[in-house]
């Protein structure tokens, strides 16, 4: 009797150990896999989309759309996160991406004037601030703050790598709110089918939030005139509506040619 009990205690002894084990190498492996998710961005952007909801919840999500309302009408932009397939429709024309070929087809027997290639993806990435900035390839550098109007933001200068995306001389400033982490401002420089980097920063204010599946994103944004580098007054507001987020991705289909498409080079 006493000789089974003490194999009992044993096997109490050793399933404990084991389980304890168990636990650690859990634990271990929950941190390591947090350190990949959160090491590869600066602590300063981090608090930046913290503030808005959090990269790895973003990066959860597959479907972004929305509609503006232009003067010739309603303009819907649906995009594909992951490929960066994109579809915009309007009155006067659809424009697609599949993510190998861009194409518009006019309507109606109105010719498309606008810039395809230009245009591809513009509005999508002035919309997901600050989340694009997540993007593979970027380069992160605190740089001055911006006053305006009493208040001083912090901010960071973003530039790409060699190589990366249609403009990679593009760079952006980014200035949030020192307190909540909030973007309050982004400064953009335009380089499309133009050599080397530009010092004329374009200016846009971001004020108006609200949240879509728990992401912190603009509901309009203020573009504004700029005097010697910083924004003065605004000048427009562009408002975004009808927006939906979602994990699941689009159907792959709306980014198809049609054969009435024509292909842009």
């Amino acid at each position: 009797m006493k000789h089974i009990l003490q194999m009992i205690l044993m096997l109490v002894i050793v399933s404990s150990c084991k389980n304890e084990t168990t636990i650690a190498s859990t634990a271990i492996e929950d941190i390591k896999k947090e350190d990949i998710t959160t090491s590869i961005f600066p602590d300063v952007i981090t608090k930046v989309f913290d503030a808005h909801g959090g990269i790895d919840t973003w990066n959860t999500m597959q479907t972004l759309s929305f509609t503006m309302n232009k003067p010739n009408g309603k303009e819907l932009t649906i995009t594909h996160l992951k490929t960066r397939a994109e579809r915009i429709d309007t009155p006067t024309y659809t424009m697609g991406n599949d993510g190998n070929t861009l194409w518009v087809n006019e309507k109606n027997d109105i010719e498309y004037k606008g810039n395809a290639r230009f245009y591809k993806g513009l509005m999508m990435y002035f919309y997901a601030m600050p989340f694009i900035l997540g993007d593979s390839g970027i380069i992160y550098e605190e740089t001055e703050p911006l006053t305006f109007e009493g208040t001083t933001y912090p901010g960071l200068l973003i530039s790409y790598e060699a190589g990366v995306g249609e403009s990679p001389d593009d760079q952006y400033l980014v200035y949030y709110d020192e307190k909540t982490g909030k973007m309050e401002w982004l400064g953009y420089t335009v380089t499309f089918g133009k050599e080397g980097k530009s010092k004329d920063f374009r200016f846009i204010h971001y004020n108006n939030w609200h949240t879509v599946n728990g992401l912190v994103l603009p509901k309009s944004i203020d573009w504004y005139k700029v005097e010697d580098g910083v924004p003065t007054e605004k000048r427009n507001t562009v408002k975004f509506e009808e927006v939906t987020l979602s994990e699941e991705a689009p159907d792959s289909t709306l980014f198809i040619k049609p054969d009435t498409a024509k292909i842009v080079e």
